[in-house]
């Protein structure tokens, strides 16, 4: 059967010239000529001429065969889908039931696991909160030391306003400046060991929260595979997930799932001993502390007691020299009006004196005459003068005594002063203050 030629068109390529229509092509279209055909043109692509009949038998017991073989082959393939059915149906039950006893041993490893990271997390919950306490007791033993600081402070303030010759490093000052040089150190101490425990306790908890987590996971995964344990065939809340057949790139195997958790536990178990060893140097640390600034303090204590027994020694002998001295300048100014006296008992016989020599000073002519009476009237002068030279000497001493007399006086009365504010201070504003030292309970951190 002949068919004619169909022409198929293209959008024109670009050129470089212009288009232009070209000329209609003509085409030899076929004819039916033949002694069996059929009149009339022939429609492109179908046949237009009468079947044979011996083409029609032929088609006939072709259509018969075709049937016959489709249907052996239907036939066929029925038994052979029933026979796959069934065995797929028995292995996909023993599949289902191995899964199923997998999932069931998962579920026994991961409650195993789940239970020890449980334990942990309480214990390290019960050490925490222990080293909390412990880290609280730290905290109060800090705070009381503040008490003794002030104490020692205000000791060494208030010595310093002591009066001189009283401004003495003596042994209550040395003792002083150990105790403000211990509670210095103990506070240094009990910081870096309350930042320590700061630390023991993060850990703790960061070691928690790991276990924590961990255990979160293995719960969650735990109810996973319970709800797994749980779907069968009859199950009607199960669906197709195509995908989920994949295995994860980031999924862990037994091995190192199980190392994962181990590493988790012997972590917050060597974090937990750290804790405990901590505990245990704490409660030793706090009992050194408050013992070393007990028996400090009863050392300052000591020293005071010896010193105010010293400047009460001293300050009843300065008395018991101030009251001699001051019998002796009531003495001495007693005496130091007596030369006053004399001395003026002997002006006026050295004014007669003088008087006398004056007046025969006076004499006329050859009666200017150096008699007896004027040499024994010069003598006199001369005597009366040396007496008075010798009792205004005296004098001058007398009150040189006296003067020395009144600043050993002024010196005893202010030593006595000063030895008096020294007591003071050692005994009622030191000593006093002392009183109000923290007990062993307290600096212990108990109170």
């Amino acid at each position: 059967m002949a068919q004619t030629d169909i022409l198929l068109t293209k959008e024109p390529a670009p050129q470089t010239v212009p288009a232009c229509q070209l000329p209609r092509k003509l085409y030899d279209v076929a004819r039916n000529t033949g002694a069996h055909t059929s009149s009339g043109l022939a429609t492109s692509g179908f046949r237009t001429a009468k079947y044979l009949l011996d083409e029609w038998f032929q088609n006939c017991y072709a259509r018969y065969h075709q049937a016959f073989a489709d249907r052996d082959q239907s036939e066929r393939q029925r038994h052979e889908s029933q026979q796959l059915a069934a065995e797929t149906e028995a292995l996909a039950q023993r599949t289902q039931q191995d899964s199923t006893r997998k999932v069931g041993g998962r579920l026994q490893d991961t409650h195993g696991w789940k239970s020890e990271l449980q334990r942990q997390v309480e214990e390290l919950v019960s050490e925490t909160e222990q080293l909390l306490a412990q880290k609280q007791r730290l905290e109060r033993a800090l705070d009381a030391t503040a008490g003794p600081f002030s104490i020692v402070t205000d000791n060494l303030q208030c010595r310093d306003r002591r009066q001189h010759p009283d401004l003495v490093r003596d042994c209550v000052e040395i003792e002083l400046l150990k105790e403000a040089e211990l509670i210095r150190n103990i506070q240094e101490l009990l910081k870096r060991t309350i930042m320590q425990a700061v630390s023991q306790i993060r850990l703790n908890r960061e070691h928690k929260e790991t276990c924590e987590t961990d255990w979160s996971d293995k719960v969650e995964a735990y109810n996973i595979d319970e709800a797994c344990c749980r779907y069968s065939s009859q199950s009607t809340d199960v669906q197709f997930y195509p995908h989920s057949a994949t295995f994860e790139e980031s999924a862990s195997t037994p091995e190192t799932w199980a190392k994962f958790t181990q590493e988790h536990l012997y972590r917050a178990e060597r974090e937990r001993l750290a804790s405990v060893n901590l505990r245990n140097l704490i409660d030793c640390i706090l009992q050194d502390t408050s013992e070393d600034l007990r028996l400090q303090c009863d050392a300052v204590n000591l020293a005071f007691g010896r010193r105010c027994e010293e400047l009460e020694d001293a300050r009843h002998k300065l008395e018991h020299h101030l009251r001699k001295t001051l019998r002796e300048i009531t003495d001495q100014e007693h005496n130091v009006a007596a030369l006053k006296q004399a001395i003026k008992d002997k002006e006026a016989p050295l004014k007669v004196a003088q008087t006398r020599l004056y007046q025969r000073s006076h004499r006329p002519n050859v009666e200017l005459c150096r008699d007896a009476a004027q040499f024994r009237l010069v003598s006199e002068v001369e005597e009366l003068n040396l007496s008075l030279a010798a009792l205004k000497e005296k004098l001058l001493e007398a009150e040189q005594s006296l003067r020395n007399l009144e600043d050993t006086r002024m010196s005893l009365e202010k030593d006595i002063a000063v030895k008096t504010n020294s007591l003071f201070i050692d005994r009622h504003k030191c000593m006093a203050h002392r009183a109000h030292y923290p007990t062993v309970l307290q600096l212990a951190g108990y109170q």
